[in-house]
């Protein structure tokens, strides 16, 4: 009740910093490079990555710098890996299972890479969790996924881009969404892994909101290590 009413009483500066932040947000493209392909020798195995503009890379300067071309070329070293790459600037969880992607076929192991947009634009939590289940559910029975791993959703209230108040509002909801998810994931036998990617400014893009190389490089790290674990 207190967040709630927090955000009627300065809801006009926070709709202004929220279109700031958008704009900002959005002026990075995408970056060019292959989304996907097969690398490496070992036992079969086909990685999906889907999801927003961390997950499509944006901050980086190639798809080699970004999540993952670096994760990839670490899985190509212990298997014979296909890989294929469905992100875009902006998506939801929404927008995902509205725009679901026509060629994405059987893999083993599905990595969803969502949460800020849900935050940002608002997004009911019923809704959200109720398009999370969809989105587990779709990949586990169209397209045979054997593990889902969902990253958590990052602490906003740290995000070098973000102004005060804007910062406060959004980084208590993130919390919010972030415990849901992981409580659900739990139910559903999904693998919910924490954010831990660094968000100090020099590891950050320049626009303050995404990730840089040296973020992606720890974030394909942590997302190796589990897969292997």
């Amino acid at each position: 009740m207190a967040d709630r009413l927090l955000k009627l009483a300065l809801a006009p500066l926070l709709i202004v910093q929220a279109l700031h932040v958008r704009r900002t947000a959005a002026s990075l493209p995408e970056p060019p490079g292959p989304r996907a392909g097969q690398a490496g020798d070992g036992p079969p195995l086909r990685v999906a990555i889907i999801g927003d503009s961390s997950a499509a890379g944006v901050g980086a300067n190639h798809q080699s710098q970004a999540l993952a071309g670096q994760l990839t070329k670490k899985l190509a070293t212990q298997y014979r890996l296909t890989w294929s790459l469905h992100a875009r600037t902006g998506a939801t969880s929404r927008s995902t299972l509205e725009e679901w992607p026509d060629n994405l076929g059987d893999v083993d192991i599905a990595v969803l890479v969502l949460g800020v947009n849900d935050v940002t634009r608002q997004t009911p939590l019923r809704r959200l969790l109720k398009s999370r289940a969809r989105i587990y559910a779709r990949l586990r029975d169209n397209h045979h996924a054997q593990r889902v791993l969902v990253t958590g959703v990052p602490p906003l209230d740290q995000f070098p881009l973000l102004p005060s108040p804007l910062r406060l509002v959004l980084g208590r909801q993130a919390q919010r969404i972030d415990a849901a998810l992981a409580q659900q994931a739990v139910g559903l036998g999904v693998e919910y892994l924490p954010f831990t990617m660094s968000l100090d400014p020099e590891a950050m893009a320049a626009d303050g909101f995404h990730p840089g190389p040296a973020a992606y490089r720890q974030f394909a790290d942590t997302l190796y290590r589990h897969i292997q674990g």
